[in-house]
């Protein structure tokens, strides 16, 4: 071909292309941008250039293409083969539908079966309506542990496996229930919500560790408070009963010491009614008779009750607390103004399954220790947010002991130590006792104690496994003491030690302080025992107020050197 023929091939195939698009821009403005969008994407399906996420769309991931790279197509390099199950192969013959539960009964899953329940006021029996027990059984999520890193004492490993369940999707859905539900000031007065609620999270931790917990804020619980707690108890009851178990009894016995707290405990839980939690509020308001009839009709989940009423009814067989799984006891100082500490020990005796105990001490006298220990049975885990001293040593006797030798004080800590031991109705808890001193001032002591068969152990017990070694191999059942230096206070972890003598002069306050709130975090047991002379007047003001704020008594000795102190310097 000639080259001026080329030449004008190419002006004509230009012109035609130019022609071409000029028709496609016409048609393509006669229409919308997005059925444009959408005659483009039919272009290319029938091409068969899809994008990346239109293969997504159009394919599934399939175990030989995890990632659908290939975007639904087939290998052919690979052969298909096809298998056919055997003839003794049930799996190949099961539609993997249903599965049967622990007690016999078939359900589908990922399908449960609830009743529609019906929305009243009548979920207490002070009034003349009851509500019947709905079981709705809405879709909860399973938890998963978090698992952390990194090098820990065994102590430390295990607060944090039994701590570290996040907060499933219905504890936070029961949480919205009950501030949607509620509009007064009480719950959005800091401006969060419920589930961001600061002494929430913290309660949830020591909740999910399965361990009593003892609230030492001083105060009786607060809506807040309340919420959290109710709200966890449902989600355990979900969690249950997703594992096939069923109960016979209420699952949560809250114990209030008046009609009013009450009133506030079952307007907490009234929002939970429509997610299949019943409760009922039983007090002295209401007639006796009409709460026994109330009570053989319905069967709540949650009992909310003051403890002389609760006892008529159990004694007329009203009502079983036996299965009860969770006892809140609110408030030690209003039920003893009440008259109901007895009643409420006699109630925690009564029930006879693997309790888990909240207790809410609005007091840090140490009057209140014995009713504690009985309530408490268990390792506990402390939750407050008063940063007070009275707050964060509460339960912790103070033993001051005033010595004029070295010899009555030796007699006093022997005496003790056999006090400590042989008071123990809860050995795997009171074993470890501890002693702070220099080894020159204990030399006599250590002889002592070894004749009244006590092992020493130079340093601390970091872990209960190292303690169960030392058991083995003597099989004594005598206390193992620590003995370290004043000093070494700040590298141990006093929580640990149930039982601390202070055998050197008597620390600065600070140290004393530091000692106090730091020992027992896991028990209601935690004595301290410290000594002082005549020469140490100078901390017995610092020593007398410390005691007044925590509750306990002075002795007359300190008392005295309090006021030669002051007699002195005027």
């Amino acid at each position: 071909m000639a080259k001026g023929d080329d030449v004008a091939m190419r002006k004509r195939n230009k012109a035609a292309r130019k022609k071409l698009r000029s028709k496609d821009g016409a048609s393509s403005s006669s229409v919308s941008a997005r059925v444009a969008a959408i005659i483009a994407a039919k272009k290319r399906r029938k091409s068969g250039k899809r994008r990346q996420c239109q293969g997504m769309c159009f394919s599934l991931p399939t175990p030989d293409d995890p990632y659908n790279d290939r975007n639904g197509k087939k290998d052919l390099n690979k052969r298909e083969t096809k298998t056919t199950p055997s003839k003794g192969s049930k799996r190949a013959f099961s539609k993997d539908k249903s599965t049967s539960s622990p007690n016999g009964t078939v359900r589908e899953v990922g399908r449960e079966k609830s009743k529609p329940s019906k929305e009243g006021s009548g979920d207490t029996l002070s009034n003349g309506h009851i509500a019947k027990r709905s079981k709705t059984d809405p879709e909860r999520t399973k938890v998963h542990a978090n698992v952390k890193g990194g090098v820990q004492s065994f102590q430390n490993q295990r607060e944090d496996s039994e701590s570290c369940i996040s907060p499933s999707k219905f504890l936070i859905l029961c949480l919205n229930a009950i501030e949607n539900a509620l509009h007064h000031d009480s719950i959005n007065r800091n401006g969060k919500p419920l589930f961001a609620d600061t002494w929430g999270i913290e309660f949830w931790k020591c909740y999910s560790s399965g361990k009593d917990i003892l609230d030492t804020s001083g105060l009786s619980s607060t809506d807040e408070q309340i919420a959290w707690v109710v709200s966890s108890a449902a989600d355990s009851i979900a969690r249950k009963e997703k594992e096939g178990l069923s109960f016979s009894s209420p699952y949560l016995l809250y114990l209030v010491p008046t009609q009013e707290k009450a009133t506030q405990v079952r307007s907490m839980c009234k929002p939970l009614k429509a997610l299949g939690v019943h409760t009922v509020s039983i007090h002295p308001g209401a007639s006796l008779d009409h709460q026994i009839q109330g009570l053989k009709s319905c069967e709540p989940e949650f009992l909310v009750s003051t403890p002389e009423r609760l006892l008529e009814l159990v004694a007329v067989k009203a009502i079983d607390i036996s299965g009860v799984s969770l006892l809140v006891v609110d408030g030690l100082e209003s039920l003893s103004r009440g008259g109901y500490l007895n009643k409420t020990q006699s109630i925690r005796k009564s029930i006879s399954s693997n309790l888990h105990t909240i207790v809410f001490s609005d007091s840090f006298s140490c009057a209140y220790v014995p009713v504690l220990q009985d309530l408490l049975w268990g390792p506990i885990r402390r939750l407050s947010l008063d940063a007070s001293v009275a707050s964060q040593s509460a339960c912790t006797i103070q033993s001051i002991n005033f010595y004029t030798s070295e010899e009555e004080k030796r007699s006093k800590v022997i005496k003790a130590l056999d006090q400590a031991n042989g008071s123990q109705h809860r050995p795997q808890l009171l074993k470890v006792l501890f002693i702070l001193g220099k080894e020159c001032n204990v030399h006599e002591l250590a002889t002592a104690l070894k004749s009244k068969g006590h092992d020493i152990l130079a340093g601390a017990l970091f872990g209960v496994s190292e303690f169960k070694n030392n058991l083995e191999v003597d099989s004594r059942l005598r206390p193992v003491v620590a003995k370290i230096d004043i000093e070494q206070i700040n590298t141990i972890d006093l929580g640990n030690y149930e039982t601390i003598f202070i055998l050197d002069a008597f620390p600065p306050i600070d140290k004393y302080v530091q000692i106090l709130t730091g020992m027992a975090r896991h028990s209601v047991n935690g004595v301290l025992h410290s000594f002082i002379t005549k020469e140490e007047a100078s901390v017995a003001g610092s020593l007398v107020e410390i005691l007044e704020q925590c509750g306990q008594a002075v002795p007359e000795t300190v008392r005295y050197l309090c006021l030669t102190q002051g007699t002195s310097e005027s």
